[in-house]
């Protein structure tokens, strides 16, 4: 083992299961009765494994063989493996977006291992919302925990063609509104984007979120990009499984792993691979149940200083398999160890810099630093009077040309007001027009879905734009791309300067120079924020009341007031009082 780590003197499950008072025999037998002999005196830890695999999310669904794999590695190392539900969270099929749960799993992790007698966990995810929302969870309890990932589903192919998950969707239905594919066309590639279970094999959020969290030192080295369903992600289950005894043991917690350092570290990874915008979000929410602070600025230092290395779409050509045949993220961590804090650890007990010197030299889809994808940087962040607070860009898949733009912009106050208009042929839209999408942050929505990247008006597409420039307070799927400016803050539902946007408004844009102003004089913005009344909302009931009235805005990453842990202290999980029930 590497680091100053000192082995926890017991196990958390001891004030269950030991002693001869009914309280301890009633435990004992419970766990009896499922075929777990528990003696007073058991030396074993007992290791839940957290399995967020349902019928209802495709990308989960892999979970179920890797969590009989895990339990197999806990046994084999000398541990009880217990298995309990995660509710999954599937942006395939959840309405309006995953987004708004993802607080909600990781209090239900939290809470799991709070009440329940866990010495450690094993966090199987993989569909984007339910990494960061295992991790935020598993922050807060501080429990010993390790990450399995489920990996990328199969890759589709059409007339020899592959098709990027997500992405090609997106430029296929462009040009399905724009006349360029037939209708039989779009059928055939519905029917092969039906290729088979796991995450999107593109760079999306969750092939970004599951290199972030190796990265940052969450789980086995390599397994980020292992593809789903395969004998090597079994396999890595099962160790996963073994190496969370060995941490239990060891007294090893995440707040020994995500460190200031562990963060610094996956900012340079994500400016490294071109990482998912939402990744910004999930960061700072997960950053700030271990009162660490991760600024905007940051994310935006980092992405100046890293280039995009990793070829993968949709800003590069590459797929996740082409990734992991490259040697995935270890040999990323090689070309920029000299931009590592080389001391942060990791559950294996090898730190960034032993994995990173071990790597194979980049080939394939990784390229050496003076090679980048791209010259224009992963990330932006803009300020200005329409965005305070702060918005970003994902600028290594915008167009260089309209990095620095000025137009008039065309209001959309809802995303159904949105999809009703933006194919009528008298859109009163230009080119040059800035397109804004309000009411849709945090609060506004709520959740904050994937509705940002507002499409191409069809009546422009049909005569070859492909790109405008796009303001709002939602996100974007990591496997959409164009020259988007998101996460805008304060939202407008809030109040914020977007629900003050008129259409004909003269917005300007200036990327480099950090800028996103609206051109209307203070006296006129001081008028209509006089006038300005909150939405109402329908939601007044159950958990989306509860989230409007507890998330905080995009750069504290959407967390809710009450759960960001400023110190230690705060962070640490009161014991419950163990007694008959």
């Amino acid at each position: 083992m590497t680091g100053n780590f000192v082995p926890s003197p017991s196990l958390r499950s001891t004030a269950w299961f030991s002693g001869h008072d009914e309280v301890a025999v009633l435990h004992r037998a419970a766990l009896r009765s499922m075929g777990h002999d528990i003696k007073a005196n058991d030396s074993r830890p007992i290791i839940g494994i957290a399995n967020s695999a349902s019928d209802l999310n495709p990308c989960n669904r892999v979970l179920d063989e890797l969590a009989i794999a895990a339990a197999e590695g806990i046994s084999a190392a000398g541990g009880i493996p217990l298995v309990f539900p995660v509710m999954s969270l599937g942006e395939d099929l959840m309405k309006p977006t995953a987004m708004l749960y993802r607080n909600l799993v990781a209090m239900e992790i939290e809470e799991t291992l709070r009440s329940y007698p866990l010495d450690g966990v094993v966090l199987l995810a993989n569909c984007d919302k339910t990494v960061p929302a295992a991790l935020m969870g598993a922050a807060s309890a501080d429990v010993p925990a390790i990450m399995v990932i489920g990996g990328a589903r199969p890759i589709a192919e059409i007339d020899g063609r592959r098709l990027a998950s997500g992405t090609s969707l997106w430029r296929s239905y462009d040009d399905h509104r724009a006349g360029r594919l037939d209708s039989a066309s779009w059928s055939r590639i519905e029917e092969c984007m039906s290729c088979g279970i796991g995450s999107c094999n593109s760079m999306g959020t969750a092939t970004t979120m599951a290199l972030l969290t190796e990265a940052m030192g969450m789980t086995l080295s390599g397994m980020a990009t292992i593809p789903a369903g395969t004998r090597e992600s079994r396999d890595a289950a099962a160790q996963a499984g073994r190496r969370s005894v060995e941490l239990v043991r060891a007294g090893i917690r995440p707040s020994d792993i995500l460190t200031p350092a562990a963060f610094d570290n996956a900012l340079a990874v994500l400016a490294a691979i071109g990482g998912s915008t939402n990744a910004v979000l999930h960061l700072c929410a997960i950053a700030g149940r271990l009162g660490i602070s991760l600024p905007l600025e940051r994310f935006a230092a980092r992405a100046r200083d890293v280039p995009v290395i990793v070829d993968l779409e949709p800003t590069g050509t590459g797929l996740v398999q082409d990734l992991h045949a490259a040697g995935g993220l270890p040999t990323v961590l090689r070309v920029i160890r000299d931009h590592l804090d080389p001391t942060a650890t990791t559950v294996t007990g090898r730190t960034i810099e032993h994995i990173a010197a071990a790597a194979r030299a980049p080939s394939g889809v990784v390229r050496e630093l003076d090679r980048p994808v791209t010259d224009r940087a992963a990330l932006a962040v803009v300020r200005g009077n329409l965005a305070p607070d702060g918005a970003i860009l994902k600028a290594c898949s915008a167009s260089p040309h309209l990095l620095e733009h000025r137009g008039p912009a065309l209001v959309f106050d809802s995303y159904t007001q949105m999809r009703e208009r933006i194919d009528d042929p008298n859109l009163d839209v230009r080119a040059e027009t800035v397109l804004i999408l309000a009411g849709c942050g945090p609060v506004g929505a709520p959740g904050m879905p994937e509705w940002g990247m507002i499409p191409i008006p069809a009546k422009l597409a049909a005569e070859g734009v492909t790109d405008m420039v796009r303001i709002s307070d939602a996100r974007m799927s990591g496997t959409s791309f164009g020259t988007v400016f998101l996460h805008v803050a304060p939202e407008a539902a809030v109040g914020g300067p977007l629900a003050l946007v008129r259409t004909g408004d003269e917005i300007a844009v200036a990327t480099p120079g950090g800028r996103l102003d609206l051109l209307v004089d203070d006296a006129e913005l001081a008028r209509r924020q006089a006038s300005w009344s909150p939405p109402a909302s329908p939601h007044i009931r159950g958990w989306p009341a509860l989230y409007r009235n507890h998330v905080t805005q995009a750069p504290t990453g959407c967390d809710f007031d009450f759960l960001q842990g400023p110190t230690a202290e705060s962070r640490r999980m009161v014991a419950p009082t163990i007694g008959r029930s």
